[in-house]
């Protein structure tokens, strides 16, 4: 209890000392304010966007934004994790899949976006595609690895004990993958919310992402900032709910 409070207690201090550093950088004009608004500039852009920024309020641009994430986060999710399960316990289906993954998973984004859109449109179908990739490919290798670094002392005591293979599948190997899946669904939601600018940058007219890319091109670094510090701030709300649900799905993580 007293190491979670002194975290705490440090990272309160770490966040309490940017921002009064960039209070000290603005009120001293060590920097351009072009290049970082005060944070009063930023309170009053965040208060103007959430009214209205380019026919639509805050609150719908980020609707707009978690709905292409989360669509695509979700069918990463159904998608990634049977067939990662599986590729794990299956030398075939891994020999079948794992190349084709492991070729586009180092590719930017952008770099197939285009493809995307050629085949699919401008609309939120190419923009979800691109997410759906970005999230796939990290579950995917997570659970991969998982079903790779179960101990096989238990699958061939589940054996000994009379189980068949899909007895000692749901009851040895997918429990004891679990941990390792949270901690590829964390770094999937990070990889997809960091491609949503990406996805947001061809015909879009509404989204956080978008409305960060939009104020750039006009110089509007306050709303620049503003999209970036909603964006940082609703990630680690993702970040809390999946670990939330890890300690209530997997409360055996991380104990000895």
């Amino acid at each position: 209890m007293k190491d979670k409070v002194k975290e705490r207690a440090i990272s309160i201090t770490v966040v309490a000392f940017i921002f009064i550093l960039w209070f000290a950088a603005s009120a001293n004009h060590w920097v351009d304010s072009k290049l970082i608004p005060s944070p009063n500039a930023v309170w009053k852009a965040f208060w103007g966007v959430c009214t209205d920024y380019k026919g639509h309020t805050l609150v719908q641009h980020i609707g707009v934004s978690m709905q292409r994430l989360f669509i695509a986060f979700g069918l990463a999710i159904v998608t990634a994790v049977p067939l990662g399960l599986l590729s794990g316990f299956s030398k075939t289906v891994r020999a079948a899949f794992e190349p084709i993954i492991e070729f586009y998973r180092p590719l930017p984004p952008l770099a197939y976006y285009t493809l995307l859109v050629l085949a699919l449109g401008i609309d939120n179908a190419s923009k979800i595609s691109l997410l759906f990739l970005a999230c796939f490919a990290p579950i995917y290798v997570s659970c991969v690895s998982a079903v790779v670094r179960v101990n096989h002392d238990y699958i061939n005591s589940a054996y000994t004990l009379g189980a068949n293979r899909l007895q000692v599948f749901f009851s040895v190997i997918f429990p004891s993958c679990l941990p390792d899946m949270f901690t590829g669904l964390r770094t999937s939601i990070g990889v997809g919310y960091s491609t949503l600018v990406a996805a947001e940058m061809v015909a879009a007219n509404v989204g956080i992402g978008w409305m960060v890319l939009d104020a750039k091109n006009w110089l509007r670094n306050d709303i620049v900032f503003v999209g970036i510090i909603i964006m940082g701030i609703t990630g680690i709300l993702i970040n809390v709910i999946l670990n939330l649900l890890e300690k209530k799905f997997v409360p055996w993580s991380g104990k000895a």
